[in-house]
């Protein structure tokens, strides 16, 4: 094992080879939606002083959208907050409102801020690019629908984990090219910004370090309908003709991850594009991590990074009120 890995990481990746899980190609996609459920049950977050919750539901030309709305526990019933819409990761293909409930929750008390989270189609049902338009036409709604929500939509910004990273990346360069609605931020949560090939921490984490090389490739044939979509900037932001004129990033990422190069490419393009970014990589850490704040103490200072990068862009100067 790497002597520079976290050792509660290690610990989660020493648990996860004993389980002795095959690769996700021999299960079957039902099954590792039910392995991804248990382990965030497993490994989760710990459990924080309730935000308010209501699930809604968004109707839009991509079609019907399951949505949870996350108010902070310390917000006033009638309080006008800026909000965060949030996509969650696993692959395209798992997760769910569920499975990043206690991160949705962690992060509007921390931040002090509305959350959204959506309920995107899952491949491979819903092969490319359906999760792209269910992302941006939610954002859309919630920009449309936010006086209703109390939220302020010139304080908006998107924000995901993994493959949620990649939509709200994707989002934003979306969103810019349409014209709006704008957004303050963009948050990406070690993204995937680049299908076409495999980086060098690719090649280096590519066996023992929980997401495996084999699955990554799993996940992008459940997820694109053809091979020639991973050059369509859509699936892979990296490839974007054009990363100017976007909102301020914060970008994190995980030092023992095979997408940690990726990511930080991204932000580096972000920067060279005169875009305001700030990146960040948790050096011992593995993929998912952010998940994992029941065995992995770095899960919640990550969180609480994440909402000090969104406090000043959403115009939120004060320490919120946190009640653990």
């Amino acid at each position: 094992m790497n002597p520079r890995l976290d050792p509660q990481a290690a610990a989660v990746l020493e648990r996860m080879a004993s389980a002795g899980a095959p690769p996700h190609a021999q299960l079957g996609v039902e099954t590792v939606r039910e392995m991804y459920r248990t382990m965030r049950t497993t490994f989760g977050p710990p459990q924080t002083e309730p935000a308010q919750v209501r699930d809604l539901r968004a109707e839009t030309p991509a079609g019907a959208i399951a949505l949870r709305l996350y108010r902070p526990a310390a917000a006033a019933e009638d309080a006008v907050l800026p909000g965060v819409v949030y996509f969650h990761g696993g692959g395209w293909v798992l997760g769910d409102l569920d499975t990043h409930d206690a991160v949705c929750r962690a992060l509007a008390n921390l931040a002090g801020c509305a959350v959204v989270a959506v309920a995107y189609r899952l491949a491979p049902e819903h092969k490319f690019p359906a999760a792209v338009e269910d992302a941006v036409e939610a954002t859309r709604w919630v920009a449309r629908m936010a006086g209703t929500l109390r939220i302020d939509p010139s304080r908006l910004a998107v924000a995901g984990d993994s493959a949620g990273g990649t939509l709200a990346a994707v989002t934003a360069i979306s969103l810019r090219d349409a014209g709006g609605p704008p957004l303050a931020m963009q948050v990406l949560i070690y993204p995937s910004t680049d299908m076409s090939k495999a980086s060098a921490s690719h090649e280096q984490f590519a066996e023992g370090y929980g997401l495996t090389r084999e699955n990554i490739l799993w996940f992008r044939d459940q997820y694109l309908a053809r091979p020639e979509d991973a050059f369509d900037w859509r699936a892979s932001p990296l490839l974007a003709p054009d990363l100017s004129g976007l909102p301020p990033a914060y970008v994190l990422t995980a030092g023992h991850d095979p997408l940690r190069d990726e990511g930080r490419a991204y932000a580096d393009r972000l920067h060279h594009s005169g875009v305001e970014v700030v990146y960040e990589c948790f050096e011992g850490m593995i993929h998912g991590f952010v998940l994992m704040g029941g065995v992995i103490a770095a899960a919640q200072h990550a969180l609480y990074r994440v909402a000090q990068a969104l406090r000043p862009a959403l115009g939120l100067a004060k320490k919120p009120q946190i009640r653990m």
